[in-house]
């Protein structure tokens, strides 16, 4: 083959890769303008920071340390900031605490950490800034993290939180909890006890290590409706997968294909996860304080996350037991509980008025001992 030729290949072969390039760019951005149009008002871009912890001889998820991005919606854009703890506040805490300074840790999921939420408006920075206006001096670590069921909350404080020696912990419910300790798998009940499973559950995480590490990757996550759409559908079709998982290894296990048995195991599950960690906090000389997040039904309403029948429960397997309907009943049909967008995460109202209720107690409770 001659030169000539040569060089007319090699031009055919540069404008083919240069025609794919600028077919799949359009495509793309096609794609992203059909997304934006059709589906802007239901995604939110959010950028799941996991990476694993390790708490004792258990591994887990927590946020990753020292980060700050972006989530943002129809309904705003919100900061996050990640302390060298991995929690999202501002400030970075020692296991050592001040003398005379009371010390809260908030668990929970999503609702929690603060999706759709501003950094200074979350229900646990309520409660600092509660406390501050009645004149105690108080800090709260904001250890809520995405996707975490009270499986792995119960973890975290008997192997982590512990060690940061809180005076009161504070436990956000979602009605998905019930689901997601199944879905865990870290404990099982056997024989009518609470017994620990399994001492890995990092779903998702090791992905996310590499993702989170590629600029381009990351830039997408924050700012592609198309990117934000194939992610959180592969997200939901693999939580859903680990769901039918764990249910199918319970199904085995205990004989149970009735769905019926299996709604009564999870809440079960759940009512054990809960009274464990009241005896831990308990023994502890720690005050636990059981926050029901309110889900939402339909807009402007909202009902509590723990069913009527089980509230005698929750309430003795905890000091203080917020429940949404008290707290929030009075403003059904005038305000938002939950961000009318994206996710349907509680709202800034919602924060402002569950946070305040546990500051309530907090103040009572310390005066008391004063």
């Amino acid at each position: 083959m001659n030169s000539v030729n040569k060089n007319n290949v090699k031009g055919r072969l540069r404008d083919n890769i240069l025609l794919f390039i600028v077919s799949v760019t359009v495509v793309l951005l096609i794609s992203e303008f059909g997304v934006r149009l059709l589906f802007g008002d239901k995604i939110v871009l959010f950028n799941r920071y996991h990476t694993e912890a390790k708490y004792g001889e258990y591994t887990i998820r927590k946020l990753r340390p020292n980060t700050e991005f972006w989530h943002t919606s129809v309904d705003g854009s919100w900061r996050f900031n990640i302390n060298n703890n991995g929690f999202r506040n501002d400030s970075d805490f020692d296991y050592k605490k001040d003398d005379g300074k009371v010390r809260v840790i908030t668990l929970g999921d999503s609702h929690t950490q603060g999706f759709e939420v501003r950094q200074d408006k979350t229900y646990a920075k309520v409660i600092e800034d509660y406390l501050e206006t009645v004149s105690i001096d108080a800090e709260v670590i904001n250890a809520g993290v995405s996707g975490f069921s009270t499986a792995e909350a119960l973890v975290f404080l008997e192997n982590e939180g512990i060690k940061y020696k809180p005076d009161y912990v504070v436990l956000g419910f979602y009605a998905n909890d019930f689901e997601d300790n199944i879905k865990s798998g870290l404990f099982k009940i056997k024989n009518d006890e609470l017994v620990e499973a399994k001492k890995e559950h990092i779903p998702g995480v090791k992905i996310l290590n590499v993702i989170n590490e590629i600029a381009p990757l990351r830039w997408l996550s924050e700012n592609s409706y198309l990117y934000a759409f194939a992610m959180n559908s592969a997200w939901e079709i693999g939580k859903r997968l680990l769901y039918s998982k764990a249910t199918s290894e319970l199904k085995t296990e205990y004989a149970v294909p009735v769905q019926g048995v299996l709604d009564s195991y999870s809440t079960e599950l759940s009512l054990k996860l809960i009274e464990r960690m009241h005896d831990f906090t308990s023994q502890n000389g720690i005050k636990f304080i059981l926050l029901d997040i309110p889900k939402r039904p339909q807009v402007h309403q909202f009902s509590s996350s723990i069913p009527r029948e089980l509230k005698g429960q929750i309430t003795k397997l905890s000091d203080f037991y917020i429940d949404s309907e008290d707290v929030l009943g009075e403003y059904r049909g005038l305000v938002d509980f939950h961000v009318l967008h994206g996710h349907l995460h509680i709202s800034e109202f919602s924060h402002l008025m569950l946070g305040i209720e546990a500051g309530r107690f907090i103040k009572t409770d310390v005066r008391k001992y004063k």
